[in-house]
């Protein structure tokens, strides 16, 4: 029932899951910015680029800022490239594209000590004669090759990947792959377009030295976002039903989903509202399919009462709940991890869940599996929580583990398996009832959103209510403990310092620490299964926080709500913390200035 990781169904190929994504070796190193209004076309130079990086078996890591519009606002696509696994982004910028002038005059103080201005003197209608800027005429030069102005983003990309000394051959094959449908001559006006842009330097000369890659020297690798990790776990997991309503940042989900759905025999409905989309799902997951829904937090929380009736009815459900800034509307297109304690505690009354909340997309391939599966197991609701960050940045990968994927069919099928007095609810030692297929026997197969006895009929009696509270939440909620996997653990063996967190900020937290060990016994802690919370009998992560000098929490948020989570689960209470709200990531330079600043402390 699983999808093999091959041909079609999987776009991209990610390293074994317990394979550390990053080292320290720091040698190749290019920070590459775009930025101008949206409408420019600097989603197709920073898409087409990065696909480009990859197929030359360069490591890839690209995050995008961008404005809740259609057009126009200042955006950015930026795009980090190495010889070495990447985790996150950096603040100075070795390369700015600049398709407006708006992009020079918000960039130009990130710009590195061998920074680089490449801009359309034509464009901008100005000319910058001090050194580090560098005039490509986009437009002039589609003139020249005689073909549409708006391919004028192809000789942008041509002039990169010439300076950088890449060469145009894994282009040809992303412009290919990408523009195929489209015709043999939209893809060879593009190449011709991106051949002016390579020719110009090549003639004109003028770039850093210190700024050239060269042909990559290892085999190609592929990109994985967040969402789509997400996705394609669902169709590893047997997902056949998924609803939703379009809401940023989700909606890549239902659109990586649907472009699989035909093939994978799913349904994907778009919903009217996030009320129907979970009630969609409940309704698919009793028919008898696996089934998901996924929105960001205003949606979440028009779903709680769904939640709840998932919750009271025993029903398997996955929820992807990817955050943005709020309150209300917030920020649509921004990042925070500000809705952790929201989604922990939603919905009326009292039933176990699950809350995963993954820190790089190959995990987010893996901790969906793992949420179906509970779901399925414990027939509760099982969260992923992701965030803006995570599910629109790209990291490069070569290969997956496969064998920690699983699909385990826990209902009841076969007309003999679902007798006459079948019931529902039934009371066991485990509080797990037979989860029958409705329709598939002789046995009716009731759900009520009323408290109910073992045949799902309403109650009103004291005894029965007490049996069934317990039977959801005692009994289950204590085998679901143990099917929480501890923390990941990173860095010196026996850490003065030590750096907490959960979700997007694996990748950064963990840069950190290379960045930092040669000076500190440094490590961290990565959570990424917070509900229910870990226990310490697999791994003391509690000693590691309570033995150090320093225990730094770093969260997305302003009121610490995962060091709240761990404090009231373990008492630990963190003596200092590094949040950040603005809606933007965390960035590697400022992130180590404030450790820093936490390390006068010692």
């Amino acid at each position: 029932m699983g999808v093999p990781l091959t041909g079609d169904n999987f776009l991209i190929l990610a390293v074994p899951i317990s394979k550390p994504l990053l080292n320290k070796d720091k040698k190749m190193d290019i920070t590459i910015r775009i930025g101008g209004a949206a409408g420019q076309g600097l989603q197709s130079i920073g898409s087409s680029l990065t696909r480009t990086l990859a197929r030359e078996g360069y490591h890839v890591f690209s995050h995008q800022n961008y404005m809740s519009r259609i057009r126009g606002g200042h955006n950015f696509y930026q795009i980090r490239l190495a010889d070495r696994p990447l985790g996150c982004s950096k603040e100075l910028v070795d390369i700015l594209v600049a398709l407006d002038r708006e992009t020079i005059d918000r960039h130009r103080s990130s710009l590195s000590e061998r920074g680089l201005v490449i801009y359309d003197q034509e464009s901008l209608e100005e000319e910058f004669s001090e050194k580090g800027y560098l005039n490509v005429p986009a437009v002039r030069l589609t003139k020249e090759a005689e073909v549409d102005k708006i391919m004028a983003n192809s000789v942008t990309v041509g002039a990169l990947l010439g300076g950088m000394g890449i060469g145009l051959d894994s282009f040809e094959e992303v412009i290919h792959k990408t523009l195929g449908k489209k015709g043999e001559k939209v893809i060879e006006d593009n190449l011709k377009a991106a051949r002016r842009g390579s020719e110009h330097l090549e003639n004109k000369g003028g770039w850093p030295e210190e700024l050239k890659a060269g042909k990559g020297k290892s085999k190609k690798l592929s990109l994985l976002t967040g969402n789509q990790g997400i996705g394609y776990g669902a169709l590893a997991s047997g997902c056949r039903f998924y609803s939703a309503y379009p809401m940023t940042p989700s909606t890549g989900i239902m659109i990586y989903l649907a472009g699989k759905a035909k093939k994978h025999h799913l349904i994907v409905e778009q919903a009217e509202d996030e009320i129907a989309a979970i009630n969609m799902a409940i309704g698919a997951s009793f028919g008898g399919v696996r089934a998901m829904t996924g929105t960001s937090g205003g949606g979440f929380a028009l779903m709680n009462e769904g939640l709840s009736l998932a919750g009271i009815t025993e029903t398997p459900l996955v929820i992807a709940e990817v955050q943005r800034p709020g309150p209300a509307t917030g920020l649509p297109t921004r990042t925070e991890q500000s809705d952790l304690l929201f989604v922990l505690h939603a919905g009326h009354g009292e039933f176990p869940r699950v809350l995963l909340t993954p820190g790089h997309p190959a995990q987010a391939i893996k901790l969906t599996n793992k949420a179906f599966e509970l779901a399925e197991k414990y027939q509760i609701t099982a969260i992923v929580q992701s965030d803006q960050f995570l599910a629109d940045s790209e990291w490069t990968y070569s290969e997956i583990e496969t064998d920690c994927l699983q699909y385990q069919d826990q209902r009841l099928h076969q007309k003999e398996d679902i007798p006459a007095d079948y019931k529902r609810y039934i009371l066991n030692e485990s509080g797990i009832s037979p989860l029958a297929v409705p329709g598939k026997g002789e046995g009716l197969v009731v759900a009520d959103s009323d408290e109910h006895d073992e045949e799902g009929h309403i109650i009103e009696d004291a005894e029965t209510r007490n049996k069934m509270v317990e039977k959801r939440w005692s009994k289950k909620l204590a085998a679901l403990k143990k099917e929480i996997s501890p923390p990941e653990f990173y860095g010196s063996d026996k850490p003065r310092v030590v750096l907490a967190g959960y979700g997007s900020n694996y990748g950064i937290m963990r840069e950190a620490v290379d960045n930092l060990k040669d000076e500190k016994d440094i490590a961290c802690l990565h959570f990424a299964e917070l509900w229910p919370f870990p226990g310490t009998e697999e791994f003391d992560f509690l000693s590691i926080l309570t033995e150090a000098e320093l225990a730094i929490c770093v969260e997305n948020n302003i009121s610490g709500q995962f060091a709240r989570l761990v404090r009231a689960e373990t008492g630990f209470l963190f003596p200092t913390s590094i949040n950040k709200y603005d809606g933007r990531p965390f960035l590697l330079e400022p992130l180590l200035g404030e450790i820093n600043e936490r390390l006068k402390q010692l």
